[in-house]
């Protein structure tokens, strides 16, 4: 489904101690932004915070409320700390407990004398969520509201991410130039650059310096979902980046 009005837009919210401390390196946000970008969806805000409940219920009450979606990651394993679900289900202010559907997708990996205390953790749910398939380890994610929590493990988020696609409302997707400035220095172009961005109102423009093998290398990238004014800003772009080298 589209939209061609108001934007749709996301936040990721990666919950875990591990993060915090570089214990462990996230390597879902950037998969999940570039998912969220070829649906259209602006990815705006992220945010990590502790394995606390207070924490995790106040960031999804805040994160749900301003944007489109919410995609958490993280704390739905079978240890103690892991309390994503509970937190969860205390910002929605509903009740949590085993769901039957969740042990049962569980009893596709394990037997039934082995769902264990701390297995079944795994199976507790908040109540009204709709479940978001494991075909990895099995244990699921949930969708509740706007909130989709996944694993944090990359290639279990991966492929509930995947699962999670159709459901999602998509925007206009998002049109990106780059205008390759060379060995100029931000400072040469800055005035003229913001003079331009002022004019070009219905885009987004951006310098991004970089250190490369055969040196110093500038790139003006503009981003619009307007093809015209895309264009015309890269138009008025590469005249002011050939003046300049002249």
């Amino acid at each position: 489904m589209s939209s061609e009005t108001a934007p749709v837009t996301a936040a990721i919210l990666v919950i875990g101690d591990e993060i915090l401390s570089g214990r462990t390196k996230d390597r879902n946000i950037g998969t999940i932004a570039d998912f969220l970008t070829a649906l259209g969806i602006d990815l705006r805000e992220v945010r990590i915070v502790p394995d606390e409940e207070p924490a995790i219920v106040e960031a999804v009450n805040a994160l749900r409320a301003r944007h489109s979606y919410l995609f958490t990651t993280g704390g739905i394993g079978p240890t103690h700390d892991d309390i994503t679900a509970d937190s969860v289900a205390r910002a929605f202010g509903v009740g949590i407990d085993i769901d039957e559907r969740a042990r049962a997708m569980l009893l596709e990996r394990h037997r039934p004398e082995d769902l264990n205390p701390a297995r079944l953790r795994m199976a507790r749910i908040p109540f009204g969520a709709d479940l978001i398939p494991n075909p990895v380890s099995k244990a699921p994610g949930f969708h509740i509201g706007n909130v989709f929590v996944m694993a944090g493990v990359p290639s279990i988020m991966q492929a509930m991410l995947d699962a999670v696609g159709p459901k999602l409302q998509t925007g206009v997707r998002m049109l990106s130039e780059t205008v390759e400035a060379g060995g100029l220095p931000e400072g040469a172009f800055a005035g003229d650059l913001a003079t331009i961005a002022a004019e070009h109102g219905a885009v987004s423009i951006g310098s991004y310096p970089s250190m490369t093998e055969s040196g110093f290398r500038n790139r003006i990238v503009v981003r619009g979902r307007d093809g015209e004014a895309v264009a015309s800003a890269r138009t008025a772009i590469e005249a002011l980046v050939e003046r300049l080298k002249r």
